[in-house]
């Protein structure tokens, strides 16, 4: 990354997800009172007096503990702390200091970076609280309230200092968001960790690991991504409302809505399910470029036809959006993943594309001579020209003589005619109408 990282660091419920959304400025880590919440490393771009920065959130160390979450969680807290330029080393005032905090202390020491030390949930400041941390060798605490918002410009004041002369980058506009999205236990970390090119995220056959959105930055070809993790997506009704796994539901429709391209991970070892059709569904209803990944393709036993028939199946089941085209790839193997960036940068640059009015006139004229417009009550639909508007999607106006003659089964006719002539795969495209009377042609 080209920003100052600050990783925020401590053991569970000290709450370091409270002081990151404080820090950022808006509601992104998940925040409840339930210990392991936060799994993964959460990314946010935050600002303080001039300066940009990477903001880590982490999830709560266990040195003791002998569970694989537990352990997982362990490992992606030490990549943050290895990542990270400063570290705000979180601990809880009314807990009081235990075994854990002084075990992480250490860690950190070892680590040799610049560690700030925060003494959370001070609601009412008194200094002499403070005393006791310095037990830790970690220099002078900083006592905050990140529920009531205290002592947090402190804080950021220290940590800014440690910057120093290191340049620092605005984020770059050029930078293509990838939602990976479906149900869980798809796959999608996997898939996020090929990308990458190391162990961003958790990977693990306990369906639900990932439960917030995950911004993972990496280059491809010299241009910048970020690939947005996303919660595994349950039927609404399964999930109670005020639960943690809720919110991810919640977080992964507006990773949705945020990204450049959507890739849904579907799991092809198992049928097709209802959910994986509604998640499609989602990243269709929001016109967003579109790639179908059919993860752990090494578990099926194949023949020269196999491909064929799941790509059929597949057309039925998404009807809706026929502009798709899968990848059918193995995350845990490898196997294919060349073919997914070709897919996404395809969908993308399609999403993108520009055609000229020329060009789209000669398609509608063609398309008209081949199967003429429909009339009703003996008036015809007359279309005098068209135009593109806008991308992402592709987006055209017909200019008709009355736009009540248009039938839907000619509007899509008329969408067939344009894909055939003009590569929109990966991505759906936008047809409107305007009146126009004729006299004023």
């Amino acid at each position: 990354m080209s920003l100052p990282v600050v990783a925020i660091v401590g053991r569970s419920n000290v709450g370091k997800s409270t002081l990151f959304n404080r820090i950022a400025g808006k509601r992104i880590s998940i925040v409840q009172d339930e210990i392991g919440v936060t799994r993964d490393r959460i990314f946010a771009t935050a600002e303080w007096c001039g300066h940009t920065f990477t903001l880590v959130d982490t999830g709560g160390i266990d040195l003791k503990s002998t569970d694989e979450m537990a352990k997982h969680i362990v490992k992606q807290a030490e990549i943050g702390i290895d990542m990270a330029d400063v570290i705000l080393f979180v601990v809880d005032v009314k807990s009081g200091l235990t075994a854990d905090d002084y075990q992480v202390a250490d860690k950190l020491r070892k680590a040799r970076k610049k560690v700030i030390l925060v003494v959370n949930k001070l609601d009412n400041y008194k200094e002499e609280e403070l005393y006791d941390y310095y037990a830790l060798g970690l220099g002078d605490p900083y006592g905050v309230s990140a529920e009531q918002s205290k002592g947090i410009g402190d804080v950021l004041d220290k940590a800014v200092s440690f910057f120093g002369e290191r340049k620092e980058h605005t984020e770059d506009d050029g930078v293509i968001k990838i939602a990976i999205v479906g149900k869980p236990n798809a796959g999608k970390s996997s898939i996020v960790n090929r990308l990458a090119g190391e162990e961003r995220v958790i990977v693990s056959n306990v369906a639900g690991t990932t439960r917030d959105a995950i911004d993972v930055p990496f280059n491809y070809n010299k241009q910048k991504y970020v690939i947005i993790d996303t919660a595994g997506m349950r039927r609404k009704r399964s999930v109670e409302d005020e639960t943690v796994e809720r919110y991810s539901i919640f977080r992964t429709m507006d990773s949705i809505k945020r990204a450049d391209v959507v890739v849904v991970v579907i799991d092809v070892s198992v049928p097709i399910t209802e959910q994986d059709v509604k998640v499609c569904a989602l990243a269709h209803n929001e016109n967003k470029p579109v790639v179908i990944v059919m993860n752990k393709w090494d578990l099926i036993e194949k023949d020269n036809d196999t491909m064929k028939k799941v790509t059929t199946q597949l057309e039925t089941d998404l009807a809706f959006m026929n502009y798709f085209k899968p990848v059918f790839l193995s995350a845990l193997t490898s196997k294919r993943m060349d073919k997914l960036m070709p897919a996404i940068n395809e969908a993308y640059e399609n999403a993108n594309k520009k055609i000229t009015a020329g060009t789209f006139n000669d398609i509608l004229q063609t398309a008209c001579s081949v199967t003429v417009p429909p009339s009703k009550n003996g008036k015809k639909l007359r279309i005098f020209y068209g135009t593109q508007t806008g991308v992402c999607p592709p987006t055209f106006v017909l200019f008709v003589n009355d736009t009540s003659l248009m039938t839907d089964n000619y509007l899509r006719y008329l969408e067939n005619s344009i894909r055939k002539s003009i590569d929109f795969t990966g991505t759906s495209i936008r047809i409107t109408l305007k009146s126009k009377r004729e006299e004023d042609l």
